[in-house]
């Protein structure tokens, strides 16, 4: 089943439910208004929910209208709470070899995980907005998973029984502000702008063969003004399930349904020239701070700049077919100024 959120000038916006092939959507205002409220009630209006997808796919459903992706709102427009983790090691090895440290040996047995933002997400086809390039202004492309109510202590059965959907997210980072922030020792947040979510969170069922493990096995595809980026595999290289990352996150907590879990950036292992990137015969990456990384370790200082303003990033993931599951992520880097006037 695969839902969406459009923009309808309220906070929350409107639940839809959208067929498979993205072409069209039925609101369900009688069922469920809001995502939150499906998820709060999931048990009595799931079964709902997949009747009207179902007569979608049929071509048999009434009151439908055509999915325009750029009147999504990101399917949780805010949540209860989003905790984003960093599942994939190969990401963490590189920062720590670019400057030189060990990475301690329980990063590979216990998850690392912030708590992010969650107020106020932005829309997958909105700005990214800044107010100063000289912030260093990245990208990150992940996986996200959203729980229903997952008790303190979760097993991991549990917590894998309590992912309700799957999305993408483009997690902005600020990496200049990164630094000051982390010397701190109190985490992230001047540094981690909103983020935006893809316009269709899908229920793993829907995800077949490629969902397997709690984890998404096919390519995370990243494109940067038009040009191939990245495209490594989601579920290669990760070394937290999403089932262990739920539970991480519910282990002296409740979390409530609604709750984002993030995989942090998708990285896969791989050599050659700075890593390597798609025009090199690599799978390239997720964010621009990766390449810069490899840079720093095979030539001692980064080439690749940060994002600028008016640079654009698109986000997306395809079937087997070649159909796009989740729609695209597709955002341009813009001055604070222009969305004030």
């Amino acid at each position: 089943m695969k839902l969406a959120t459009l923009k309808d000038g309220s906070r929350d916006g409107r639940l839809v439910v959208v067929s498979r092939d993205l072409g069209c959507c039925q609101p369900v205002p009688k069922i469920a208004a809001t995502l939150q409220h499906a998820l709060d009630h999931w048990q009595q209006v799931e079964p709902r929910l997949r009747q009207v997808y179902a007569a979608l796919n049929a071509g048999e459903a009434i009151d439908t209208q055509p999915f325009e992706q750029q009147q999504c709102h990101s399917p949780l427009p805010r949540a209860y709470q989003w905790a984003d983790g960093s599942a994939y090691i190969n990401h963490v090895e590189l920062v720590r070899k670019a400057r030189n440290a060990d990475v301690p040996a329980s990063f590979y047995t216990d998850p690392l995980m912030y708590q992010g933002g969650s107020d106020s997400f932005v829309g997958p086809r909105d700005p990214v907005y800044a107010l100063s390039e000289e912030w260093g202004i990245d990208l990150e492309a992940e996986v996200a998973v959203v729980t229903g109510d997952v008790r303190m202590g979760a097993s991991l059965a549990d917590a894998a029984a309590a992912i309700r959907l799957v999305m993408l997210v483009n997690d902005v980072s600020l990496r200049n502000l990164i630094p000051n922030e982390l010397a701190k020792g109190f985490g992230f947040f001047q540094s981690k702008p909103a983020s935006a979510f893809s316009p269709v969170a899908v229920t793993p069922d829907e995800l077949g063969q490629h969902w397997a493990d709690h984890k998404l096995h096919l390519p995370l595809r990243v494109a940067l003004n038009g040009q191939p980026f990245g495209q490594p595999d989601a579920g290669e290289d990760m070394t937290f399930s999403f089932a262990q990352l739920v539970a991480h996150a519910a282990a002296t907590r409740e979390l409530a349904a609604g709750t984002i879990i993030g995989s942090g950036t998708v990285s896969n292992k791989q050599g050659g020239l700075h890593g390597s990137s798609i025009a090199h015969g690599g799978v390239g990456y997720c964010c621009l701070a990766e390449v810069r990384m490899y840079e720093t370790i095979e030539t001692g200082k980064p080439h690749t700049p940060f994002l600028k303003f008016g640079d654009s990033v698109r986000i997306e993931m395809l079937d087997a077919h070649g159909a796009s599951i989740f729609g695209a992520i597709e955002q341009v880097v813009t001055h604070d100024r222009e969305r004030r006037g």
